[in-house]
């Protein structure tokens, strides 16, 4: 089944969800975010999705938590706003650890926090801001492709990257949008503003903006591959 037959409307989620709260991760609907799953917390975090909704929201620490990845304990800030994933793949590894594949669903609003005996953290959620989210390629139309692929191909040249332009080329425009903003070398506040774009132009555009001024503070990092 789809994920927009699963979930037609936002209305089809849940209202309270479990988060891993991760430092610059990125989640966005339709786009696939591969996790490598360690910790008992989260451990068990996925084993209970995986008996009950397969739904895992993606949050960021508040800002001024720069310590850990993913910060110990339930006491740490969350930001507002987040994206829930369904599990779309899940393998058990010899060693303990869990091999994660989540697929974006819809973004959401952090209301409250829920109080569980769990490892884990729970939130309930308003996803009424981002009711468009469950729409396949809702406002590609609107979307520079052209532009997004120049910026991009920019700043690849420029870092000596390369990237497999035939898959880029045949990517619908919100499936090229999202998977670049998520695999995108940038902080935690840019991918925050990615995440919270009202929609796929502005988030674009602003993929665009990020390359521009990545190129103009000058070269950094090194050969590396993107969208193979």
């Amino acid at each position: 089944m789809k994920l927009t037959d699963r979930y037609p409307n936002v209305d089809a989620l849940p209202r309270t969800i479990p988060v891993f709260p991760l430092t610059g991760v990125l989640m966005l609907p339709r786009a696939m975010l591969p996790l490598n799953i360690f910790e008992p917390r989260y451990l068990q975090l996925f084993d209970d999705a995986v008996s009950g909704a397969r739904l895992v929201g993606i949050i960021q620490p508040a800002r001024h938590v720069v310590d850990a990845e993913s910060p110990e304990g339930k006491a740490v800030a969350l930001r507002n706003i987040g994206c829930v994933g369904r599990v779309t793949a899940y393998q058990e590894v010899d060693d303990g650890r869990l091999i994660v594949q989540l697929t974006g669903v819809a973004r959401f609003s952090v209301v409250t926090e829920i109080d569980t005996p769990r490892l884990y953290r729970s939130v309930t959620v308003d996803y009424s801001a981002f009711a468009s989210d469950t729409l396949v390629g809702d406002g590609a139309d609107e979307v520079d492709r052209d532009g997004l692929i120049a910026g991009l191909k920019r700043f690849l040249d420029a870092r000596d990257m390369k990237a497999d332009w035939d898959n880029i080329r045949r990517a619908p425009t919100e499936q090229l949008v999202n998977a670049l903003s998520i695999m995108s070398p940038y902080g935690p506040e840019e991918k925050q503003a990615l995440l919270e774009a009202p929609d796929l132009k502005t988030r674009a555009t602003l993929l665009v903006a990020l390359a521009e001024m990545e190129l103009a503070a000058g070269p950094r990092g090194g050969p590396g591959t993107l969208l193979q």
